[in-house]
């Protein structure tokens, strides 16, 4: 980027850090796509005019749908951040390219394969070895409380308190939210806090931090293998939208159900109604008396 850029850039992230409460992955990622952008137009990306822009999407023809419509996004932010500031007159978003694009559906399990899960986890926590009670804990949290990886794994040590219905945890965003904890969840937390390593911050510690996302990954993955469901089936996040899907299946309000999630945009939240009509569908084909019907 040119000098100009990179003192607007790191304007337009200092203001999206302060009013916007924007991660430092969030910063970092819109820097990644701003410099990606200025490699394919000519001069200064912030004087970039509509027939530059329109270009775009000829030159990120190979890139995903996902990544364009990404790009896009952060760059009509920041042409009317400019805007907004006075530092530019007119605003050439417009002619960024908007691809269109299907949102995949969520991976999901049915709920005998989650009650499969917590069975083969508290077989083995049955023993007391503080590993296995340990895997159960994070099960309960992961399905009972649809928190997001990095917001379990990093929970303090006493995020979960005896007898209290929910604990505060901070999101995308650094935002925070109320989560529900189940009187199961809360029962085998306090059992692994007897047996967890002491003097820790951590919840779930490792070594001397908590463990990584990539560990509780490995985690679930063999809990789902213990209980005979394929591993590749199954992640932290998939045990997220079985919450969330779960949840709605069994008459939740969409609007609480952002709430639970932690989602910004109920458009988001909305997925899971596609997910549900899909389930409706294969019951109707799978088990209406016409299915079984020959023609």
């Amino acid at each position: 980027m040119s000098p100009e850029d990179e003192a607007l850039v790191d304007r337009f992230l200092d203001m999206m850090a302060a009013e916007a409460g924007a991660s430092r992955h969030t910063l970092a990622a819109y820097r990644n796509d701003f410099e990606r952008a200025a490699e394919c137009v000519s001069g200064p990306l912030c004087q970039a005019d509509t027939d530059a822009l329109s270009g775009l999407g000829a030159k990120w023809s190979d890139l995903a749908p996902s990544t364009v419509a990404r790009r896009s996004a952060a760059l009509r932010r920041f042409f009317g951040f400019l805007v907004d500031d006075g530092l530019r007159a007119d605003d050439p978003s417009e002619a960024l390219p908007r691809p269109r694009f299907e949102r995949p559906l969520p991976r999901i399990l049915e709920e005998a394969e989650i009650n499969r899960m917590f069975e083969a986890a508290e077989d083995r926590a049955s023993s007391g070895e503080p590993n296995a009670v340990r895997n159960l804990a994070l099960l309960e949290l992961l399905y009972g409380s649809g928190l997001r990886a990095s917001e379990l794994v990093s929970l303090p040590r006493r995020a979960v308190r005896p007898g209290q219905p929910f604990l505060i945890v901070t999101g995308k965003g650094s935002k925070e939210r109320l989560v529900p904890i189940s009187t199961r969840a809360d029962a085998v937390v306090q059992q692994w806090l007897e047996v967890a390593p002491p003097g820790v911050m951590w919840l779930f510690p490792s070594s001397n931090k908590h463990i990584s996302r990539v560990r509780l990954f490995q985690i679930v993955r063999t809990m789902a293998a213990d209980a005979g469901i394929s591993p590749d089936r199954v992640s932290p996040h998939v045990l997220r939208h079985a919450f969330a899907t779960h949840l709605l299946s069994g008459g939740a309000d969409l609007r609480v159900l952002q709430s639970l999630l932690g989602h910004a945009d109920i458009a988001t939240t909305q997925i899971y109604t596609h997910v549900d009509s899909a389930r409706l569908v294969e019951l109707v084909n799978s088990r209406h008396p016409l299915a079984t019907r020959s023609r």
